[in-house]
């Protein structure tokens, strides 16, 4: 005889949307500094933003998957069985968009700065 354990939030998962969220606001400072502060600079600060928003949207799809791999993995009756797909999905959308508005960010902030 066994308890029924009720299923848990993956953290992982919750982690992926937390990162993705974050990179995908990050770039949006890449892309305000890079074209707001063209004169002053912006530039720089464009792409020490762009860096931090590409590793947040690489850490959110790397959690992301690792969210999923965990609750896909199957358990036995008295272990925790872990929720949470969508938001792992979620996570990992959030950081490719993220990360690849950031590169954009800076490819526009560096087009501004050269023109």
């Amino acid at each position: 005889m066994h308890l029924d354990v009720a299923p848990v939030t993956s953290g992982l998962a919750i982690g992926a949307l937390v990162a993705g969220i974050a990179s995908a606001l990050v770039s949006l400072l890449v892309i305000c500094f890079g074209v707001a502060f063209v004169d002053e600079g912006g530039a720089w600060a464009s792409g020490a933003f762009a860096v931090l928003g590409v590793l947040t949207g690489v850490a959110a799809v790397v959690i992301g998957l690792l969210g999923q791999r965990q609750i896909r993995r199957p358990v036995a009756p008295p272990a925790v069985r872990f929720t949470g797909r969508g938001l792992a999905v979620a996570g990992i959308s959030c950081g490719v968009v993220g990360a690849v508005l950031s590169l954009l960010g800076l490819g526009l902030a560096l087009l501004l700065a050269l023109a």
